[in-house]
């Protein structure tokens, strides 16, 4: 996940200095040797991205602060809208799964920035994506809490992409809340009877889903059980 240092987004190789992305401290990178090996196209979750004109996402960012190796990986809605254009790259992502979702984001695809791992968990504000998936600078820094010395500059494990903020939420939707329209959905068959904050919840990246690995592109914004906080 990002953090408020000072990077540039959309930085054209990992050596170039920009901004940092966002952390999750429930994420990691035991996935299978297929995981890791498989491409955005090749799962069935990205092959269904691709055929979206309109994916929503889930992205999850630490907003209190806590100490990985020596550094602070807080990063808020708050410190997104405090950076330049409101932009930041999403860097330190080590699940295999989650890195797949990035790449299979697409420019303008809008994504809930969800504060996690915090007193009041919960949707903060909206996102877009202004910059596709390219290599995660970080994963070659040795002194970053996300380095990964298994990495090779010519052929990248990590990637990340640029997001922009949108809006902040007109009221801030507590994960109380989204448990709730979950559990009513699982009794109903509704749309979000498979959402994966709850059916997969250590990933920091996921879809917003309306069955089980297919994004949710035919629901629309004002279907949402809580469309009144996304304007």
């Amino acid at each position: 996940m990002p953090r408020p240092r000072k990077r540039q987004a959309g930085a054209a190789s990992p050596d170039e200095k920009g901004l940092v992305g966002k952390r999750n401290k429930t994420e990691n990178s035991g996935e299978t040797a297929a995981e890791e090996n498989s491409s955005p196209q090749k799962s069935v979750a990205s092959k269904d991205c691709g055929k979206s004109l309109s994916s929503y996402w889930l992205m999850k960012s630490e907003p209190e602060s806590r100490l990985e190796k020596g550094v602070d990986v807080k990063f808020s809605i708050e410190d997104l809208r405090a950076q330049p254009k409101q932009t930041t790259c999403w860097d330190g992502v080590r699940n295999y799964q989650a890195r797949n979702f990035l790449r299979a984001m697409k420019l303008e695809e809008e994504a809930f920035f969800y504060h996690s791992n915090c007193k009041e968990p919960g949707i903060a504000g909206l996102i877009k994506i202004v910059k596709e998936a390219y290599p995660d600078h970080t994963q070659f820094e040795k002194n970053d809490p996300h380095y990964d010395p298994s990495s090779k500059k010519d052929n990248p494990k990590w990637s990340m992409v640029d997001v922009q903020l949108v809006r902040m939420m007109k009221r801030f939707i507590p994960l109380a809340e989204l448990k709730t329209y979950h559990q009513a959905h699982k009794a109903s068959g509704g749309p979000l009877k498979n959402m994966a904050l709850f059916t997969r919840q250590r990933l920091s990246v996921q879809p917003v889903t309306q069955g089980k690995s297919r994004p949710f592109p035919s629901y629309s914004r004002t279907q949402f059980p809580f469309s009144s906080s996304l304007t």
